[in-house]
């Protein structure tokens, strides 16, 4: 009998209550158990002190002896006045010196100190220690009693404490395995990684023949007849396309792979940016403030291609490109006057196949800004979209200036050298 497989959302769950459940019992054990340990010390000292008290008072009770009356209440007196609360049992009568100090004796302590011996009690809900034995030289018991009470709030405080931190370690755990699980297990993120790697592995040989053989049909292609002549165009164009579409899914896959390094040099992005719009033709205003950038130039310029075409191809003229620096940061705008983005679309931008208008006929791939992001991120930069319907769209790169690249050096310490030298 084939096994039932279990859907993507229950084996989430089930993964996420794993990491609760390893996540709260282990933080729970410890808890409990450090718990114990500081109760334990703290109960065991308190008994300590204690008991080391009560031989000498026993001793010191003698000169009370014989305990009449007055005897009797000399003898409380005088403990009482040291600040020291005792009960004493002689001919059969028991007397507090504090009646607010005064917790039952069970009959089992009784009968142990009857016996000769010192021995203790904690009496339930007195939150106090009983300890006591028999006066020298007579049969009248004396028990000490000292309040807890200052160590059961310390206790109190401090379960009240590791309560709080067991409970904020299990929510921190739901919260953690939630991600992980979804990250590890989410179907949508996992298949989509392994089309885009099989895909572009698959298609990158046969592309290549096509290629070859659309640019020589390039080099004929005024010389078929007019009827065959379009046709030819077409197909010649929609190869470039699908170059250009396998080329950004091997890209992709490779930066899923982490088989892209960061190779930094000194670049000007302003200057690069100028480049850029002359080479491609691209109607674009480039303006801003000269620096000296650390960082991977062959990123950097994937990066801005991706900015620029996308303002060029879906939004309107006039389009800016501007370089703006700060003490710690280089900022690169490219905003467009075109008809801007829905709100609604505006979160799935970076989103990889992603397209507003998914009938729309244009060049793009839904991939453009996905890698901007991602070699933004390489470069320790963010890439972020601002837009609004009919107020144009600015897409926005923060790189840092100071931060440590793979493989670099900080541009501001460089920059600083240049400055004393």
């Amino acid at each position: 009998m084939a096994a039932r497989a279990i859907p993507p959302g229950r084996l989430r769950r089930r993964l996420t209550v794993a990491f609760v459940l390893v996540a709260g019992i282990s933080a729970g054990a410890l808890a409990a158990g450090s718990y114990l340990l500081v109760r334990e010390a703290r109960l065991d000292d308190s008994l300590q002190q204690t008991a080391s008290d009560v031989r000498p008072q026993l001793t010191a009770a003698r000169q009370f002896l014989p305990l009449d009356g007055e005897r009797r209440d000399n003898l409380l007196a005088a403990y009482e006045s040291s600040g020291r609360h005792v009960i004493l049992v002689a001919d059969g009568e028991t007397t507090a010196s504090n009646p607010a100090y005064a917790p039952p004796l069970s009959a089992e302590l009784r009968a142990e100190v009857a016996a000769g011996q010192i021995a203790f009690d904690r009496p339930d809900k007195s939150r106090m220690l009983v300890i006591g034995g028999r006066i020298p030289g007579s049969e009248a018991q004396l028990y000490v009693v000292r309040p807890e009470s200052r160590i059961h709030s310390d206790l109190d405080q401090l379960r009240t404490v590791l309560l709080a931190g067991w409970l904020a370690v299990v929510v921190l755990a739901a919260l953690i395995g939630r991600l992980l699980a979804r990250r590890t297990l989410d179907p949508a993120i996992a298949w989509e990684r392994r089309f885009t790697a099989d895909v572009s592995h698959e298609l990158r040989t046969p592309v290549t023949s096509l290629v070859a053989a659309a640019s020589l049909l390039a080099e004929q292609v005024d010389r078929l007849p007019d009827g065959v002549r379009r046709p030819a165009e077409l197909l010649i164009g929609d190869v470039v396309r699908l170059r250009r579409l396998v080329e950004e899914l091997m890209e992709i896959s490779r930066l899923d792979a982490g088989r892209e390094p960061v190779i930094a040099a000194t670049v000007d992005p302003l200057a690069l940016l100028r480049a850029l719009t002359a080479a491609h033709d691209w109607p674009v205003t480039v303006e801003g403030d000269a620096v000296d950038l650390f960082t991977d130039p062959r990123r950097l310029e994937r990066v801005l291609v991706n900015l620029v075409a996308n303002a060029v191809e879906h939004g309107a003229e006039p389009i800016r490109a501007t370089v703006r620096t700060e003490a710690r940061t280089v900022t690169i705008t490219v905003s467009d006057a075109g008809p801007g983005i829905a709100p609604e679309q505006l979160p799935h931008v970076f989103d990889r196949f992603y397209k507003a208008d998914p009938a729309r006929s244009g060049q793009g791939s839904g991939l453009g800004l996905a890698i901007a992001r991602e070699n933004a991120r390489l470069l320790g930069g963010r890439v972020t979209i601002v837009s609004e319907p009919g107020d144009g769209t600015h897409a926005r790169l923060e790189l840092p200036v100071t931060q440590r690249l793979p493989r670099g050096e900080r541009a501001a310490a460089e920059s600083e050298e240049r400055a004393l030298s």
